[in-house]
């Protein structure tokens, strides 16, 4: 897998790209991760990447014509199976989407900032928008380090027991279930008996007994959903 990201804050984003699983994976050669300065794609000699908004409206938006330098330059090298742009307003992200992305070969991220995009960029240039929450951030640097982080950590030989990823909270729509390990007595609380029983058949029905009551208490939604 190949992820190239842009952005016009490559330093904010630096740090969670090099440490932990997505370290071990592009050390793998299982994902390549590539951080691009919009900067680099602009001719004004100024390396002027924003300007003010036509209308009344207060704050800066990112120009189009080196973004769509980028991505042209970008396409002209490899095929793309999605060219995501992070913004507040865009599809929610969730388990579903994130298993999606993981099965495709290469991936362009545009990290939004300022007042967000020329919108001509999504119309034209984007696949598909992206948001981490009903919020707005400073920039989408951190929404697509979270995106990264969510997809690597899927990617078949990143995860050393790769049933693990399996059995994360919403892979099945369903929160995960308590997890305990040693000691089985701490302090006065102990661990559930049944998961000391060694009956991996009532563990795994106490399991998902308990991943249906903890989202139907936490999460209702969930249950909900299609």
């Amino acid at each position: 897998m190949r992820i190239d990201i842009i952005t016009v804050l490559p330093e904010l984003i630096e740090s969670p790209l090099n440490h932990s699983i997505i370290k071990r994976a592009q050390k793998k050669n299982l994902v390549t991760i590539e951080l691009h300065h919009l900067r680099d794609f602009t001719t004004d000699k100024h390396r002027t990447v924003d300007d003010y908004s036509f209308g009344p409206d207060a704050g800066m938006v990112l120009k189009i014509e080196p973004i769509y330098k980028a991505i042209e330059k970008f396409k002209s090298e490899r095929q793309y199976d999605e060219i995501i742009y992070t913004s507040p307003d865009g599809e929610p992200y969730t388990q579903k989407l994130a298993n999606y992305l993981s099965t495709k070969e290469n991936i362009i991220i545009l990290c939004g900032h300022y007042k967000g995009v020329d919108h001509r960029v999504r119309e034209n240039l984007i696949t598909r928008e992206i948001s981490i929450g009903d919020y707005v951030l400073s920039g989408g640097e951190l929404a697509a380090a979270i995106i990264v982080d969510s997809v690597v950590r899927l990617v078949p030989g990143v995860l050393s027991d790769e049933t693990s990823a399996l059995t994360d909270s919403f892979q099945d729509g369903l929160l995960a279930p308590p997890v305990y390990t040693r000691p089985a007595e701490f302090n006065g609380w102990r661990v559930p008996d049944i998961l000391l029983s060694g009956n991996f058949k009532e563990i795994e029905k106490w399991q998902m007994e308990q991943a249906y009551e903890r989202t139907k208490r936490l999460r209702p939604n969930l249950l909900n959903d299609d």
